[in-house]
């Protein structure tokens, strides 16, 4: 007898049983639910770890994608009902607020972190520790471009070097309140410097060069700081430094703010959805921590999680930018919706 053919047969009958349902290997490898997340890289970390527990916890029932296409790409995605859960380093403005309007979709507004955005320049730099705000809106102010191209233009002590800036790109949240706090126009810039969505991209150009300045989430400069020196601002009361302590007082200013998740009210009648929202307002101090952002009071994530629970849609914010608000604030305004 031919021996292949027992292995013929036996072949026959794996694929007969197969097509006829006997075994479902792959089907029971394959999550049943799948929840999608885009927008902020500055969020990015936070929501990864939840999403890394919430699985887990799943054990693989639910599968979550989080994308990086900045706040502002994020919220196109989000406002054509496209992605579940947006991630937002700013509240949503006015055009994206029309935008989800006009497509149908509402959204729940959870706060989750405050980040401290910070200036870095490279360890190989040895003359800046501090800046001011002055200093820094004479550097990325759109009249600077083509002008302003040298370290000693903004301070005479500083070298005859050439100053090359890193920032985030225009579909960014960091982008906008960065522009809004600093020049004093949501995305007014200059425009001869090296942009990224990506932060990893900004922190590899910053920490390669002697003469680079640029900002960052604070998540982004943590892990880097044997590479990356931040630099203190002064805003008028003297120098700070980024920290947990200096955001939790109010004292580092202009730059901390407010981060968020937004979860579309239509997605949020799938139980996935709505179970991982949960899941992220239960973990996210913790994890909001492990990631080296700055969590929210207890009080703040309760009253997130009621207003989820009970339905409250919507944003506080009502379009507008917040610039140097504190903790204490975003607790006063969650209280009053």
């Amino acid at each position: 007898m031919n021996l292949r053919t027992p292995l013929k047969i036996f072949m026959a009958v794996v694929l007969f049983i197969g097509a006829m349902g006997g075994w479902h290997t792959s089907a029971l490898a394959q999550p049943s639910a799948l929840v999608k997340v885009d927008g902020s890289s500055t969020v990015f970390p936070i929501t990864e770890a939840v999403a890394e527990e919430f699985q887990k916890a799943n054990r693989g029932a639910v599968r979550v994608t989080v994308g990086i296409s900045g706040t502002g790409g994020g919220f196109k995605k989000f406002c054509r009902g496209e992605t579940d859960v947006q991630d937002a380093s700013r509240p949503i403005t006015a055009e994206e607020m029309e935008a989800c309007r006009k497509n149908g979709v509402q959204y729940f507004e959870l706060p989750v972190a405050f980040d401290a955005m910070t200036i870095v320049v490279s360890q190989q730099n040895s003359w800046v520790d501090s800046v001011t705000v002055a200093e820094l809106k004479k550097m990325w102010e759109p009249s600077a471009q083509g002008k302003i191209t040298k370290w000693n233009q903004i301070r005479s002590t500083w070298p005859d070097a050439p100053l090359k800036l890193f920032g985030a790109g225009s579909d960014s949240g960091t982008f906008d309140y960065f522009t809004e706090a600093i020049v004093g126009k949501a995305k007014a810039s200059r425009g001869d410097y090296t942009a990224s969505e990506d932060d990893n991209t900004l922190v590899q150009g910053i920490a390669n060069g002697k003469s680079a300045l640029g900002y960052i989430p604070f998540a982004y400069y943590e892990p880097n700081s044997k590479r990356l020196k931040a630099v203190a601002v002064d805003a008028g009361h003297g120098a700070v430094l980024p920290s947990r302590q200096t955001v939790e007082g109010g004292r580092y200013q202009p730059l901390s703010r407010p981060v968020f998740i937004y979860v579309s009210k239509r997605s949020s009648d799938r139980p996935e959805v709505r179970q991982f929202a949960e899941f992220y307002l239960a973990h996210a101090a913790d994890l909001v921590a492990q990631v080296k952002y700055v969590p929210l009071p207890p009080e703040a994530y309760r009253l997130a999680l009621g207003h989820f629970q009970h339905g409250k849609l919507g944003t506080v914010f009502q379009g507008a930018a917040m610039i140097g608000l504190k903790i204490e604030d975003l607790l006063a305004r969650e209280k009053s919706q």
